[in-house]
Formats: structure tokens, sequence, C-alpha cells
């Protein structure tokens, strides 16, 4: 009998992407998630897949549902996802800390309550202050945590609360911060628009990026792999790894997708995001067999290509 996974936003673009290389590497998977959505799922899942798929709905703050979740389908690994994004957190911050801190603090205690001595979750390079709080051009982890938005803020109160679950539980963890994620099912977020710029291409239309600026871009396949090996292979303590990869101006995704399909137009405003354009993931090369990073123009032109299979359906 496979190990089973539960992944807790598993309706996300991250989560989708988890539940589809989870199936395809035998994995048993239960998706949790408070909403009924599977439109992301389904976007990534053929239909066979997809019925083998055990859904709970469930409360992230609901303590009692995550450990009959995590009790009924005897699971073996836990792939915590789940969070309200930017936008979200900005527009009602108090909502914002009960889902990602409160949530977070639930996962790790039914974990604990179930005798499930790892798991990975999802920071974020929003831990990190702007460009201008640093000196160097590549931030590394040692550098201070200076959030601006309260979503970052979450986020260093679930890498501290790792921290404890370690030193009085003996729970351990994997953290990954992922920076630009792009492709298929990424669709809202402050970072979600060169991959909606791919979306329209693929439907035929011209598209706007409303922001500017060098940064890394990780493609949600490799994200979500990167997260399937973290959570599978325990380890100790409370490790957080920034993803890195090569680093992009917006403009040359947008020369990208129009060299993948001439004739659309993609065009790139002015503002720039309040992150540094650089991490470095050298303690993460020390510490995985594998980096996953799939060359920027191929995982352009695979995602493009899927959205249009799926806009001919």
């Amino acid at each position: 009998m496979s190990d089973v996974v539960l992944v807790t936003g598993a309706g996300g673009c991250l989560g989708a992407w988890c539940v589809r290389h989870l199936i395809e590497d035998g994995y048993g998977v239960v998706a949790f998630d408070i909403s009924r959505d599977d439109r992301r799922l389904r976007e990534l899942l053929g239909a066979d897949a997809l019925v083998s798929v055990r859904f709970v709905q469930g409360d992230l703050t609901d303590a009692e549902a995550l450990q009959k979740a995590l009790e009924r389908h005897e699971v073996s690994w836990i792939i915590h996802l789940a969070a309200l994004q930017v936008p979200f957190c900005r527009a009602d911050p108090p909502l914002g800390a009960r889902v990602n801190v409160e949530g977070s603090v639930r996962v790790f205690e039914a974990a604990r309550a179930a005798r499930i001595r790892h798991l990975a979750y999802a920071s974020s390079i929003a831990v990190y202050g702007p460009a201008s709080d640093y000196d160097a051009t590549m931030v590394d982890d040692g550098m201070p945590k200076r959030p601006r938005t309260v979503y970052g803020m979450t986020k260093v109160a679930n890498e501290l609360t790792a921290g404890v679950y370690w030193h009085d539980h003996g729970v351990s963890s994997v953290a990954l911060r992922p920076y630009t994620v792009y492709g298929v099912g990424r669709d809202q977020g402050l970072t979600s628009e060169p991959s909606l710029a791919m979306a329209a291409v693929a439907r035929g239309a011209d598209a706007h990026v409303s922001f500017g600026g060098r940064m890394q871009f990780q493609w949600a396949s490799d994200v979500a792999r990167q997260f399937i090996a973290a959570a599978t292979t325990p380890s100790d303590g409370a490790k957080v790894f920034d993803l890195g990869g090569p680093v992009v101006d917006v403009l040359e995704i947008a020369s990208i997708i129009e060299r993948i399909r001439p004739g659309r137009r993609v065009s790139v405003g002015d503002a720039r995001l309040p992150f540094a354009e650089a991490f470095d993931d050298s303690a993460l090369r020390r510490e995985a067999s594998t980096v996953y990073e799939t060359p920027l123009e191929e995982g352009v032109r695979r995602s493009i290509e899927h959205y249009e299979r799926l806009f001919a359906m």
C-alpha cells in the first residue's frame, strides 16, 4: 500500500501541481481545502487521476477536521500550502493572520497528535524586505527578515512556529520560499500576472504585465516537485530554504512569450515589486539531492501549450 500524503490548499496552484505529481509518483493523496472549487485540479489532472484523489473539505483552523483527516486516511506525510495571499491579507489582516498563522499552528499540532514526525510547508521570500533594505543584490538567509506585508509577517511567524515544534515536540520540517511562480493554475496573487499573460496569449489575445524589473522565476511544476521531495525526505530540525534560479527581467519574459507565439504583444509596466531581485539557494543545493529547475523558455512554452489545450476543450 502506497504512502498517503495530505496536501492542504490542494485547490491552489502549487497544491494542484503537488497532487498531480504525487499521483504520477504513486502516492495516495488527500486533498484538504476549504473550497469546493476543483478547477485547477481539473486543469492539471485527467478524469481518471482526479477520481483517485480523496477530497476533504475543511477549515485549517478546525483542529478536529484536520485530525480526523490525518487519522481516517492514515496519512504518512503532509505538504502544507494553504494560505491567504498578499492581496487577501491586505484586505483583511485579522483573517489573514487567522488562516496563515493559526492555521499553520493547527497543522503542526495535528501532525504532532497523529505522530507524523516530519512535514513540508510553504513560506515565501516575502519574509524579506525590499531591495533598499539590503546592500547586496543577492539576498541570503542570514540577512534580516523585514516583511512589508501582512502576508510576509505571517510567514515569519510560521517559520518561528516550526522551530518551536521541533524543539518542544521533535516534529521536523522543511519550508521553501518561492519567488515568482508561474504556470497553469497561477491565476491569483501579487506575482500571477506573467502567468495570466501566458494564458491570454494562448487565447489569441495580447497581454499586459503591470510590473517590471529583475527577479527569479520558478515553474510551478518544479516548485511542486521540490515540496514533495521536502515532505517525503525526513530530516532533523526546522529548516528553511530560499528557492533561486536565474535572475530575469520581466521584459525578457514578455519577449519569450512573444517569440513562442509570434504576432502576440505583451507589454510591461513601470511598477516594481517590493522585493530584492535575487535570493541565494545555495543552502537548498547543499541539502537537496535534486533541485528542480526547468529552463525558463521551456517552462513558458509548456505552460502556453497547456493553456491552449485547455482552451481547445
